[in-house]
């Protein structure tokens, strides 16, 4: 398993919007990609119009390939991508530990 981690900044003033798109683009788009196993979504207390959100994938592939060149991508950015302050940084990670 992979942990993709996007750390997202959206514009401000818009939390109460993209909280509702990122909602709808997870449960409209994620159910239909191949490889993505779960998701979170983590708001900002400190920082309002900063997000994480944390996708589980069976591979980097998976969302590289499998999700990032389907046109579920496309959809997924025409949901969220409006909100977007700056591109969000996105990194993969490997499990180390687990409690």
């Amino acid at each position: 398993m992979i942990l993709e981690i996007a750390d997202i900044r959206i514009k401000p003033g818009q939390q109460a919007a993209f909280d509702e798109a990122i909602q709808r683009a997870l449960s409209t788009v994620m159910g239909k990609v191949k490889g993505a196993l779960s998701y979170s979504v983590h708001k900002g207390v400190e920082s309002p119009e900063r997000y994480v959100l944390q996708i589980a994938w069976t591979s980097i592939e998976a969302h590289n390939v499998g999700f990032r060149e389907s046109p579920a991508f496309g959809e997924w950015r025409a949901i969220i991508g409006p909100f977007f302050a700056s591109p969000p940084v996105v990194e993969h990670f490997d499990l180390l530990v687990k409690s």
